[in-house]
């Protein structure tokens, strides 16, 4: 009966103690919003790593859980587009990073919406949703605060046709004007140019 009973006490506390280590680590979330459409969806559920960040830095492309700047008590999902201290702006329906077009293949549709360029302060991320014309985000003035962020989004759960890792990207900037410039040194003419 002894041997039963320190059995049971260990594996208690060894199932305490996973339990609170998985608490840390990890948590659940809902997707509310339509703003992450079309990777995300409502209802959507999703397991968010709390500690990737201890690791690293946040990076662009990646799908973070942070407070609702207006209503601390509703958790937002976006995805961070600027880094801290990046000059962003949006125009033309893209975004632009020092002035270098973001490459963005998970948008829904281009953004309406200009935005005047605006610098990232330090430990602030700028955020925006994939639905870009259905989305509450950085452009309505507030930027997120490296501490706020609760995690990364990191494994679609629900439903089971959305099973695997969540759609956190690595986006690349393109050099437009710069490349453009380039191109006639190239010896690439553009469409309707003669070659003199």
């Amino acid at each position: 009966m002894k041997t039963f009973l320190r059995e049971f006490v260990v594996i208690l506390v060894l199932g305490i103690a996973l339990f609170f280590l998985i608490q840390t680590a990890v948590q659940s979330s809902i997707v509310v919003y339509s703003s992450m459409e079309p990777n995300l969806h409502p209802g959507q559920r999703l397991i968010i790593n709390k500690i990737v960040y201890r690791f690293h830095e946040p990076e662009r492309g990646d799908v973070i859980v942070f407070p609702n700047p207006n209503n601390p008590d509703e958790d937002f999902i976006k995805r961070i587009v600027g880094l801290s201290g990046e000059a962003i702006e949006i125009k033309d329906g893209a975004v632009y990073i020092n002035g270098l077009r973001l490459d963005e293949p998970y948008i829904k549709d281009p953004h309406i919406r200009p935005f005047p360029e605006q610098n990232i302060p330090e430990d602030n991320y700028f955020v925006l949703g994939d639905n870009r014309n259905n989305s509450t985000d950085s452009r309505a003035g507030w930027t997120v605060f490296q501490q706020d962020i609760v995690g990364q989004a990191w494994l679609s759960t629900w439903p089971p046709s959305e099973w695997g890792l969540a759609p956190n990207y690595s986006p690349t900037l393109i050099a437009v004007k710069v490349m453009s410039s380039y191109l006639p040194l190239l010896g690439v003419v553009r469409r309707g140019e003669v070659d003199k």
